[in-house]
């Protein structure tokens, strides 16, 4: 038996139970496009994850007050705790060579109003780096001045949500702004794509950070956003930064260190393992579909007993039985997972319609990955049929026993 005639007797069984095939296709199509569809939803989640942390900025180093661990035992005693950063502290860190820039920050919520209109918003005091260090656009006007970072002054950078609550029908640039009991002139707009994750600047507002601390009766740092000069000095600016701070805190290394690249790692690593687990849990549906092949198949075998026994009386061999059979799984496999992938391709049209701002996107490894499975599934749970085929005996076959 040639391997064209293995495939045409293959095809011709196929095209004899179009309802068989038809429901065998359709098992194997779910599968493959459940598999599609939650691989394209795990990995685009994981890359839209990686990149918003990525857009924090290039080469980002966070510093924190307090330690990243603690030790067992009793509490400490007389109301002990870690120092705060402070500015002086920042200025400190600023002569490193190896940092490009940096940005303290002071957070706090504050009602904001303009003639007669107010809302509760979160205010952030910084520097002039920090539109650097987080990557931020202009819409409007300037971001703050570069100044000593100790040096308060009246001015605020405002997001696109506040102009348009506070400002809708006239220009917001020069115009005043009270946070609190204190009066801001509106210096600047930020343009809508300045946000990040965990971050909306869209309702935010930027004063100087020395205009913030006097804001909330404060001489703390939230934390200090440190932007390295290359990949290559972060790791040196950790180790710098970590002295600096503990020179200045009586030996204490009271600080907690976020690098850019590590949070990364982290979310990539654990994005990815999801991706894998609940594409593993899709991945039952095909194995379903196999014991669908295999159920069918072995009734396929006795129904077409008299057809195998004249193949073993014409010299068929056991090897190309097993072929013949192996084949038509094969066939029904890849005709599913053909399917599928226009369902699952299908699917996710409709999701990145129905949600344009994430970007949704099948991997090309997926998709052979799938077709893969399929085949790999329909071949194995194919074998049992295969051998129980090759092993009837001509004679008791043609008889139909």
């Amino acid at each position: 038996m040639l391997v064209t005639d293995t495939f045409y007797q293959a095809l011709i069984a196929v095209r004899s139970q179009p309802l068989r095939a038809l429901l065998i296709i359709l098992a194997m199509g779910i599968g493959v496009a459940s598999v599609t569809v939650l691989t394209a939803l795990g990995e685009s989640a994981r890359r839209y994850i990686v990149h918003e942390f990525e857009a924090l900025g290039t080469h980002l180093v966070i510093v924190l007050p307090g330690r990243n661990e603690t030790t067992g035992g009793a509490p400490p005693l007389f109301g002990e705790t870690p120092r705060d950063l402070t500015l002086d502290d920042a200025e400190a860190l600023s002569r490193s060579h190896h940092i490009a820039a940096l940005a303290p920050l002071t957070i706090g919520s504050a009602p904001v109003s303009t003639r007669g209109l107010e809302r509760e918003t979160n205010v952030f005091g910084s520097t002039h780096a920090l539109r650097r260090v987080r990557h931020l656009n202009m819409a409007q006007g300037s971001f703050l001045p570069e100044m000593e970072a100790d040096k308060a002054l009246p001015v605020c950078v405002i997001g696109q949500t506040i102009r348009e609550q506070l400002f809708a029908n006239q220009p917001a640039l020069g115009q005043w702004l009270r946070i609190n009991d204190r009066r801001f002139r509106v210096i600047g707009v930020l343009s809508t794509e300045a946000q990040s994750i965990g971050v909306d600047f869209d309702e935010m507002v930027i004063i100087p950070v020395a205009s913030a601390q006097a804001l909330f009766d404060t001489r703390s740092l939230f934390r200090i956003l440190v932007e390295t000069k290359s990949e290559q000095a972060m790791h040196k600016a950790v180790d710098e930064i970590k002295r600096i701070i503990k020179e200045r805190h009586e030996g204490e290394e009271d600080i907690t260190i976020i690098t850019q690249d590590s949070v990364v790692s982290t979310f990539d690593k654990i994005l990815t393992a999801l991706t894998l687990t609940v594409t593993s849990i899709a991945a039952i549906s095909l194995a379903v579909a196999g014991v669908l092949v295999m159920n069918v198949m072995l009734v396929s075998v006795t129904q077409r007993t008299a057809e195998i026994g004249l193949l073993k009386a014409l010299g068929a061999t056991k090897r190309q039985l097993h072929w013949l059979f192996l084949t038509e799984a094969a066939m029904l496999s890849v005709a599913g997972a053909l399917l599928g992938l226009i369902l699952g391709r299908l699917t996710i049209a409709t999701l990145q319609a129905v949600y344009p701002a994430f970007p949704l996107e099948l991997p090309v490894w997926a998709v052979f990955a799938a077709l893969g499975v399929a085949l790999f599934t329909g071949l194995v749970f194919g074998v049992l049929p295969a051998r129980k085929a090759a092993r009837l005996e001509p004679v008791a076959a043609l008889a139909k026993r």
